[in-house]
């Protein structure tokens, strides 16, 4: 495998597939892999997006599992490596992003040494940075349906706050009047923060020119921090030295035939008006109770038996998706940490049963859930294809429970889409 000019390590399977997106449309061969890889790639690329399942779990378990990612990385030769987050920095009060940015930033650099940004900005899909505040369309983060948000509710907008409760260094900002210069003032501002003792900062991004300008700033630093759209800029620094062609197509996928389906677990409103659009118009859905989940052993087998009396020339819907006050009862019953296994376990079920019954193009929806299922299905690697919606692309694998025909998978953020993205998805 010819040396990597970028090596990514994403917190969830939807961000990965989200970040691999941004740099195949950046004229990059990406391939994304399911965890950590045993040894070297099949296929060639120019960038790998190592996914993980570790925005959610104990911070000791990140870290660990990130600096593994970060080791293959650099066994790949890889030139600059790049934390992908969400653009909604979901995270908790401990973490897990700013123990993983120490550790990354410890491992690169030295302890307590070097320097990096912090930018979940990805203005396409509504999410701006301005004054180190993170908006969702035109409404702070934190008045937004992130706060009610069942594993890492965000009630705090200022990013430059929440880092520094999760970081040991020094958090500061690069704000948009700097970043409206372009690149140059954007390196010398953060030349200047470094110089100060600044570890991390927060960077500005309304537009995705600001994004094309602080990527052409990044280049050469050993470790960018950020949500995917900071990968809008970061190719045309290898454009530029000769390294990657300029204006590569998007890579095609292998032909997927067969019945069609959508797995969903995500509870943000996006994925709710999704839900609605699909059954409004008429699409064939089942939901799924996590309270039955809890009484009963055989709601998968339930679930496919459903599934296999629905016709076949056109997709389905199964989902856990609800509202938060439903949720949140559930989990004042359960536990949350019970809820959420449960309905991640029964959904990964589901998932296997549909694609053994012949399912070859498979949306999933929701981070936790797509996690859940890509490892249920022992998907190891991704194939990166045409976009969907921003930020959504599908993917092609080879699964046991496919019989090693090709499967087509969409993993969607819970809060990314439009409307009738769950029928949109499978228009020719």
């Amino acid at each position: 495998m010819a040396k990597l000019l970028l090596g990514a390590i994403a917190d969830d399977f939807t961000g990965a597939t989200d970040l691999a997106n941004t740099l195949v449309r950046g004229g990059m061969r990406c391939v994304q892999t399911i965890g950590v890889p045993e040894g070297a790639l099949d296929a060639e690329a120019d960038a790998v997006v190592v996914a993980l399942k570790s925005r959610t779990i104990p911070v000791g378990d990140a870290v660990a599992q990130s600096l593994q990612a970060l080791r293959w990385l650099q066994s790949q030769g890889t030139e600059q490596v790049y934390f992908k987050y969400c653009s909604t920095f979901d995270s908790t009060p401990q973490g897990n992003i700013g123990p993983v940015t120490d550790a990354l930033l410890d491992a690169l650099e030295g302890e307590g040494q070097g320097f990096t940004i912090a930018c979940p900005a990805f203005p396409t899909n509504q999410r701006t940075v301005f004054k180190g505040h993170l908006f969702v369309g035109d409404v702070l983060l934190s008045d937004s349906g992130m706060r009610n948000h069942p594993l890492t509710p965000m009630t705090d907008a200022n990013l430059v706050r929440v880092l520094q409760a999760q970081t040991r260094r020094k958090v500061a900002l690069v704000a948009h009047e700097v970043v409206a210069r372009g690149s140059a003032a954007i390196r010398e501002r953060c030349e200047a923060l470094r110089a100060q003792g600044s570890g991390v900062a927060v960077v500005d991004a309304v537009s995705d020119a600001d994004l094309m300008q602080i990527g052409l700033a990044l280049a050469g630093l050993p470790l960018v921090t950020a949500g995917s759209g900071i990968a809008m800029g970061l190719p045309q620094n290898w454009v530029a030295r000769g390294a990657l062609a300029a204006n590569r197509p998007v890579q095609s996928l292998p032909a997927a035939r067969g019945r069609m389906a959508v797995v969903s677990g995500s509870c943000s409103l996006a994925t709710h008006a999704q839900v609605r659009h699909f059954r409004d118009s008429g699409g064939p859905a089942l939901q799924i109770d996590p309270m039955a989940l809890a009484a009963s052993d055989d709601a998968v087998t339930r679930a496919l038996a459903w599934c296999d009396a629905q016709p076949a020339d056109s997709p389905l819907l199964i989902y856990a998706t609800a509202e938060p006050a439903a949720v949140q009862r559930v989990q004042a019953e359960l536990g949350v940490a019970r809820a959420g296994e449960l309905v991640e376990r029964a959904l990964a079920g589901i998932a296997v049963g549909l694609v053994e019954r012949g399912v070859r193009r498979l949306v999933v929806a929701g981070g936790e859930t797509s996690g859940a299922v890509v490892q249920g299905l022992g998907v190891t690697q991704l194939a990166i294809g045409a976009q969907i919606d921003p930020g959504v692309p599908w993917t092609a694998a080879r699964s046991p429970a496919a019989r090693n025909e090709w499967l087509h998978l969409a993993l969607k953020s819970g809060n990314f889409g439009s409307t009738d993205f769950f029928t949109k998805a499978f228009k020719p």
